[in-house]
């Protein structure tokens, strides 16, 4: 009874040691990290896209024998999770990705809505997670291991209120918005104090919400169309626009329309066609122009993935390679997981200069990069 009570003990001892160790095991002289993405459902165009740019990144790291950290060289794997962009399955996957994948670091999610809750996990699991596209402030708050590798929408909603007045002399302007969602809700206030603050109290005649279970927008367009407002703010994800668009000009609505980063989508114009065409949005990235390091990266995905990237492919890769970039910089990988969690966070936020694709930025301890050199293009 004695001898099985010991190999219980140890038995218990060896899974721990395990459950610690990063990645597949140091012996395999690989490393793991997760990216929790919207892999289906609506928004499953922009998860592509950012997978699509994270595995341009791997394949290139892992072509040239695989990421440095100190004197070894260790293969890059990722384990994918897909949040469907539904929140309780973002947090889902997450807790997957941290308790049984025991990934070093996890890159997504995209959106704000699943990236508030995920990010809400990581900080309680002590595991760095840094998202390509996420934009409302709450989700890196008090959170020390939450980091995104994008601007965020104050900075957003003050340039799409800017551009309103400069472009269409914009006096006057109407927002619509889904309230039960934190990444339409969070930019249409920004936008909105924005443009108040250039236009004077008031200036926003209708600033209209509606909840995500509503598909008849009728009642709200109609105020905003007898508003008399110069422009109208749409701060919705790309699924949403067609729908949006083609019910706003059923109703009288002939001026001009403008929309945040999460307009941005592959598919956008084949299932908006010809009504979408000459509205405006904000973008992290634009690939027609680039130079430098940016028309290398815009090159490469072309011949890889036979057509341009768009912004959630470029910042797919460059928050995976800040992530890996804070992994080389740790010096040594442990066998303790949980040490090398607190050092990946720590050397993510000491990045400083990092040249990524979508521009040139410093990363630092609250999470939000501090922009050095980014064009935006609206």
């Amino acid at each position: 009874m004695k001898n099985r009570h010991q190999l219980h003990i140890a038995l218990i001892l060896l899974l721990l040691f395990c459950s610690l160790i990063p990645g597949n095991g140091q012996a395999g002289q690989k490393l793991t990290i997760g990216l929790n993405l919207p892999l289906s459902g609506d928004r499953q165009a922009t998860g592509i896209s950012s997978k699509e740019g994270a595995e341009l990144l791997r394949d290139q790291i892992n072509g040239a024998g695989g990421l440095k950290v100190g004197d070894n060289r260790y293969e890059v794997e990722y384990v994918y999770a897909d949040n469907e962009s539904n929140p309780q399955k973002a947090v889902a996957a997450t807790l997957e990705l941290i308790t049984r994948h025991n990934v070093l670091g996890v890159v997504g999610p995209n959106a704000s809505s699943n990236a508030i809750p995920a990010g809400n996990i990581c900080e309680s699991f002590k595991t760095p997670m840094i998202s390509p596209t996420s934009t409302n402030p709450r989700t890196t708050e008090n959170r020390p291991f939450v980091f995104r590798a994008c601007f965020l929408d104050p900075f957003q909603g003050e340039v799409m209120a800017k551009f309103a007045i400069k472009e269409f002399k914009a006096t006057k302007a109407a927002v619509l918005y889904d309230i039960s969602s934190a990444y339409p809700k969070g930019l249409a206030e920004f936008f909105k104090m924005a443009f108040e603050a250039k236009q004077g109290p008031n200036s926003v005649v209708a600033f209209e919400n509606f909840l995500s279970s509503e598909k008849d927008l009728t009642l709200y367009l109609d105020r905003i169309v007898a508003s008399d407002a110069d422009v109208l703010f749409l701060p919705q994800y790309a699924h949403e626009i067609p729908s949006i668009i083609g019910q706003a000009r059923a109703r009288g609505w002939k001026k001009a329309i403008l929309g945040g980063d999460a307009w941005e989508s592959s598919d956008l114009m084949e299932k908006c066609g010809d009504k979408c065409k000459g509205l405006f949005f904000s973008s992290h990235f634009g690939a027609v122009g680039a130079k430098g390091k940016t028309q290398t990266f815009v090159e490469q995905y072309q011949a890889k993935y036979n057509q341009l990237p768009i912004g959630y492919a470029a910042l797919g890769y460059d928050a995976t390679n800040l992530l890996l970039t804070a992994i080389s910089n740790i010096g040594t990988l442990r066998p303790n997981l949980l040490e090398n969690r607190a050092a990946i966070k720590d050397q993510l936020a000491a990045i400083k200069g990092f040249e990524g694709v979508s521009g040139v930025l410093d990363m630092n301890a609250s999470g939000d990069p501090s922009i050095a050199r980014r064009s935006y293009r609206s």
